[in-house]
């Protein structure tokens, strides 16, 4: 989707569309621009996504991402505290929109075995498109403590999810454990697939989509 301006956006099914980035302007020629702080900010997110997944949390600072934006580098502290501030709000939308393809896919009329094998083949591409942002956020979480807590932030919000589905289906409901469980296989086989880690060890794709098939079988029975 683009915007009135001409902008890249994150697509309904997560994925970042390339399309030509406005011309490059100081706020002063696009005065209109402070007085719509929502779409402001909104642009700023959309342009530190597309960073991160190109160059990293530690490839960037807020200057480029908001020259990138068209914005001058002072707009982006109106925003956000700091670089981490908008990478979290990145990880928000990453979560967001991944749970909302998945909602459409659980919400078809399809056989469980056909929403198995579609939500398996979903989730596998939103992490091969968002690679390069995913390994920042595995390393941050690791080293940083706001990062470590919005990640079980968003854990806890995806077990709530996956409750929410899974009795919209009518099907018996895990408990949290095992809902957990499926959910960090799904998450670790979906990023050695996208890091190429699976080709590297021999391991074709449709292998471990066949093991993702049968890792939602509890959930999707």
């Amino acid at each position: 989707m683009r915007t009135s301006d001409g902008s890249e956006v994150i697509g309904a099914a997560g994925e970042l569309r390339t399309v030509k980035s406005p011309a490059k302007s100081s706020d002063r020629t696009r005065p209109g621009r402070h007085r719509q702080p929502d779409r402001t900010r909104r642009a700023l997110i959309e342009s530190a996504a597309r960073i991160f997944n190109s160059a990293g949390y530690h490839g960037t600072d807020s200057n480029r991402i908001a020259r990138e934006a068209g914005f001058a580098p002072g707009t982006f502290y109106i925003h956000f505290a700091d670089k981490l501030a908008i990478f979290l709000e990145v990880y928000e939308n990453w979560v967001s929109t991944e749970w909302s393809a998945i909602e459409v896919i659980l919400k078809s009329a399809a056989s469980a075995r056909a929403v198995r094998s579609r939500l398996s083949r979903a989730v596998l591409e939103h992490h091969r498109k968002w690679r390069t942002f995913r390994a920042s956020l595995r390393a941050l979480a690791a080293t940083d403590e706001r990062v470590h807590a919005a990640r079980v932030a968003a854990r806890e919000r995806q077990l709530v999810t996956m409750t929410r589905l899974i009795r919209a289906r009518n099907a018996p409901v895990p408990d949290r454990a095992r809902m957990l469980a499926q959910l960090l296989i799904a998450e670790a086989l979906c990023d050695a697939v996208a890091d190429g880690d699976a080709k590297s060890l021999g391991i074709r794709e449709d292998e471990i989509i066949r093991i993702l098939d049968e890792n939602s079988r509890d959930l999707l029975p």
